[in-house]
This record gives C-alpha cells, structure tokens and sequence, in this order.
C-alpha cells in the first residue's frame, strides 16, 4: 500500500475517504447480493429442487433450514442433485457455513474502513454507507431474479433459471477486490500499529473486557434484522401459497422498490444520527417496527393488490431508521485497538438468534396458528428486546472514539485507581 506510515495531503486525504466508501459499499454489496439471492431461491425454488417429495410445508421449512444455517448459495448444489440426491443439500449447509464466517469479516472490515477514514464528526453517516450494500444487494439480486423469471417463465426459472443471477457475483468479486487493494490502513488502526497496542488474541480480549457491549449489540438488532428476514424472504412464500396467489415478479418487484427507497433513507438516518443522537434514531425505529407489524400483515392479507404492494414497498423504512445508525452504534462502543472484532462479534452473533431462524420460525407460527398476526407478535417481542438493549448500550455520537480511555471498563478503571 502507498503512503504506508506518511502524513496523507489534503488531496490523498480525501481520496482515501472516497475510496474507503466507495470499497466498503462494494464489498458489503458483494456478501449480500449472494446472501439475498439465496434468500429468494430458498423461498421460491428449492422447496421444488431439493425438497420436491416433502409436503409443501416441511419442504418450506427444509428450504429455511439451510437458510438458517449459513451464508452461502451456489448452484452446485442444485446441479448435482441428480446424481447425489439429498446429499446435495448437505453440501449447500457446509458451503453457506464457509460463508457467514465470511460474512462476518467483511461486515466488521467493511463499516470500519469507512468510519474510520472519514469525518468523526459524521461518523453516523460515514458508517452509513457500507450498510448501503444490503439495500443494492436486494436491488441486483431480486432484480435479476424477477428478469429471469419474467424472460423464461416459471417452470424454465425454476429448473434452471435461476443459477444464472448466482453466477454473476464473480463480476462484483473482481470489481471489489480490484478496489479493496488500493485502501491503506485507516489513521487510528496505523496509530495502534505505531503503539504496539494490537492484541493477539482479541476475540479473548473482547469477550473477557466487553461481554456486555458484545450480547447486547446483538440484542440490539433483533427488531432490525429479523424483521428484515420476514419482509425480504418470508414474504417470498407467503404472498405466492396458494392462499395469495400472488406472481413471483409481483412479490420480486416490490421488494426491489422497498430496497430502493433504502438507498436514500439508510444514508439520511445515519446523517441524522450525527446530529440528534444515534440512540433517539433508533429507538423511534424499534418502536414503529413493533407495531407496524400488525399493520404489515393485515395489509398482506387485504386481498386488495394496490394495498399489498404498497405494504411491499415501504416495508423497509422502519428497518432504515435502524440500519442508518445501527453500525456506528456497535463500532463506537469497542475501543479501537478491539473494534474490528467486538462489532464483529456483536453483529454476527445476532444472525444466530434474530436473522438466520426468522424465516424459519414465521414459517412454523404460521402453519401453527394459520394466521400472519401470529408473525406480528413475533416482530413485536422482537422490537421489545432492542428496545432494553439500546438503553444498556451508551451513545458515544459526540465522543472521541480514538481514546482507548472512553472505553475502559468501570470495573478495570476501579482496580487500576486502588493499585
């Protein structure tokens, strides 16, 4: 890397910043448009690929399953289902493992390179920006779902189709990686470099001084991740049964709309966290999510098509309020020196609880209690857990996050001062 341990000029400065935003949005992009487009095949085709003898049902909950498990999708699976039959599906478990420990590493690097080049006044927003990569995910990939749908019909779609959009990741691998490699170190990571204050064990470091800011950054996105699962996949299945009878392009577009709207909400929110608090943001956005629920599934179930598409587009903007501030609310609460691995952690650690079973729970709720509003209660405890765990989290959008101090454990700083 050039400049490596120099003073940057204004112009190099501000290059970098761009480039840190710019390769961190493409590599977020990258892991979830793979991430959504699996998503949408677990939903709308491998109920018929690799569960097709199950009852709909249980090939529903098969197909979630493996959605539950890990982060990675690829055609192979399908293409060897021939020949392997169900071990087919083992072997999409096992690569969609490989994935989420993937997933994690570029989330973390992702949010870190752009938060910590930029402004530290605007950090809100600058850690904004790599959550933009859901938002154009969701765009690519239900994009090109929809397109190939709409171009071979369902049946040809479902036999085959859809692996083409899986293939078309390796555009967005080399475009970012081509990127990723002309990014320095940010300033404060050199400084801790410089000050040899680099653990080598962090994850240990992490979890033996921060286990509290860990679980409860976890706790933290229930109401925003789950929900987000509910409303971009479970959705899916839901408006397309034989009780909806909805087309896929109709469910497909929709959501493409709502992700859309995100491109410029998700930003804004973080702007707006800079300036009002990231903690006031995000609670007003856990709130409306826990009852907009409700309001979400009666629209769905309104039969009105208008209603339910507008239900479809506008279903994310409670999960913006969240996703704008949400990064820079976990990075800010690890000191610098540990932050790459305590907002891993806490971030990834609620894929486990909240993101990954979402679908499958719905999916079970609704087949038990035959109604959607049964889902709704399951968003609303979920709202209710972020709600208590953004109190127990402090808000440092004001603060220098490039003091180790600000972050010292009460019960450290105790022991240190009585030495």
């Amino acid at each position: 890397m050039s400049n490596s341990g120099t003073t940057l000029t204004g112009s190099e400065l501000r290059s970098q910043v761009r480039k840190a935003a710019v390769a961190s949005t493409i590599g977020t992009t990258i892991e979830w448009y793979d991430y959504f487009l699996y998503g949408a095949a677990a939903a709308l085709v491998f109920p018929h690929v690799f569960f097709p003898e199950m009852p709909a049902y249980l090939g529903l909950l098969a197909a979630f399953g493996t959605y539950f498990v890990g982060f990675l999708a690829r055609p192979v699976g399908a293409a060897i289902f021939g020949s392997w039959g169900y071990a087919a599906p083992v072997i999409l478990i096992v690569l969609r493992v490989f994935q989420g420990v993937a997933v994690g590493g570029e989330w973390g690097g992702s949010i870190l390179l752009s938060m910590e080049w930029g402004n530290q006044k605007r950090r809100g927003l600058m850690a904004s920006w790599p959550q933009l990569g859901v938002a154009i995910g969701i765009i690519l990939s239900t994009g090109l779902m929809a397109i190939f749908n709409g171009l071979l019909g369902t049946d040809a779609f479902i036999e085959w189709g859809w692996r083409i959009p899986f293939l078309l990741s390796l555009v967005l691998v080399a475009v970012g990686l081509y990127i990723r490699i002309k990014i320095e170190e940010t300033p404060m990571f050199r400084k801790v470099l410089e000050n040899k204050t680099a653990h080598k064990s962090p994850v240990f470091e992490v979890l033996r001084k921060y286990p509290k800011q860990v679980v409860l950054s976890a706790l933290l996105r229930m109401s925003e991740q789950m929900p987000f699962y509910i409303v971009t996949a479970f959705v899916l299945s839901y408006l397309t049964d034989d009780s909806h009878k909805y087309t896929y392009n109709f469910v497909l577009i929709g959501t493409m709309v709502a992700a859309f709207l995100e491109l410029f909400l998700v930003p804004y929110f973080g702007h707006l966290s800079d300036t009002v608090g990231r903690k006031k943001i995000y609670l007003i956005g856990a709130g409306i999510t826990g009852v907009w629920g409700f309001v979400y599934f009666a629209l769905l179930d309104s039969g009105i098509a208008w209603l339910v598409f507008f239900a479809l587009v506008v279903a994310l903007i409670p999960h913006a309020m969240q996703y704008g501030p949400q990064a820079s609310i976990i990075a800010e609460n690890f000191p610098t020196n540990l932050r790459y691995t305590g907002a891993g952690l806490g971030y990834q650690l609620s894929s486990i609880i909240a993101g990954g079973p979402a679908a499958l729970v719905a999916t079970y709720l609704l087949h038990t209690f035959g109604t959607g509003y049964a889902v709704s209660v399951y968003i609303l405890v979920s709202a209710l857990i972020t709600i208590a765990a953004a109190f127990g989290l402090k808000d440092y959008s004001k603060a220098d996050i490039s003091s180790a101090d600000t972050y010292e454990p009460r019960e450290t700083a105790a022991e240190r001062v009585a030495s």
